[in-house]
């Protein structure tokens, strides 16, 4: 008798104590344990698997309309999924619209963190997870695990996931993990690396040193483009692909700030070319 009171008194409390956001987030598919929930969307959302590259967008930021400026075209239910982020929803239409505005959410919410990003305080706070190599380290031996940066390759969503961007080499891998590769570029964008570089110069990694080996820059592109080459189809049966035709499908990664490439960058990366153009012809005249 006692334990069945306890036990009815228990859930009464229960029930007026949890409000009905909590209970939308039990009811949400996760692949999040139930300790990761808390009372706020943005913190539900960062604690979810394979949301590790996102970092927190302050309030303040989210409140400013002038910075979501544009944003109400190319989102459905802009009002709502705003009030969602936020915690301001109302309960009845969070019911109606529960699913589509959890996609619609994280939509808002990762094209607003594309913005907050590139601000002094969004820098600084992916400046902390960069440091932790929170995104990975290169691949490439020769890199030394460089940590890695989020880069989009285009500013638009629903067109290409996001990739890693290594300061070192300054190629682009894909993530490891299916989780992190699944997540949309345009919520980092295309400017965030590099602009990162610009406002902490000090974190730029060398380019030679006793990691080079005596390596020069053209052969981390030949490298490349030697990697790539098993990918390119042969055109006929038993036909063997020249050297120089593979050199000029092959194709790199351009570093760009708001659609302009960096000067410094866009100068080393003229000279490579040019490089690569004389080595072309060379190959040509040998028809190797």
């Amino acid at each position: 008798m006692w334990r069945s009171r306890s036990l009815a008194f228990t859930l009464d409390f229960d029930d007026l104590s949890r409000t009905s956001y909590e209970l939308y987030k039990m009811d949400e598919i996760s692949t999040g344990s139930d300790s990761d929930y808390s009372n706020s969307w943005i913190s539900w959302f960062l604690s979810s698997k394979g949301n590790e590259y996102f970092c927190e967008v302050e309030e303040e930021y989210i409140l400013d309309r002038f910075n979501l400026t544009g944003l109400n075209t190319e989102v459905a239910n802009y009002a709502q999924a705003l009030d969602l982020i936020t915690d301001n929803l109302d309960d009845d239409i969070q019911d109606e619209l529960r699913g589509s505005l959890d996609v619609q959410a994280r939509l808002l919410y990762g094209l607003i963190h594309a913005r907050w990003i590139v601000t002094a305080r969004g820098l600084a706070k992916m400046l902390e997870k960069y440091k932790k190599a929170d995104f990975g380290r290169c691949p490439r031996v020769l890199c030394q695990a460089q940590p890695l940066l989020p880069v989009g390759l285009t500013d638009v969503p629903y067109e290409k996931s996001v990739k890693l961007y290594c300061g070192r080499c300054e190629d682009i891998y894909s993530p490891k993990s299916s989780r992190h590769g699944s997540i949309d570029g345009a919520y980092f964008g295309t400017s965030f690396p590099h602009l990162l570089f610009l406002v902490y110069p000090n974190l730029i990694p060398p380019k030679s040193g006793p990691v080079d080996f005596g390596r020069t820059t053209a052969d981390d592109g030949n490298r490349r483009r030697r990697k790539e080459e098993p990918e390119i189809p042969a055109e006929g049966f038993g036909e063997t692909i020249s050297t120089a035709a593979v050199a000029l499908k092959a194709d790199r990664y351009r570093p760009k700030i708001f659609g302009f490439q960096v000067n410094e960058v866009a100068r080393l990366q003229r000279w490579q070319e040019a490089v690569r153009d004389k080595q072309i012809s060379r190959l040509e005249d040998l028809d190797v």
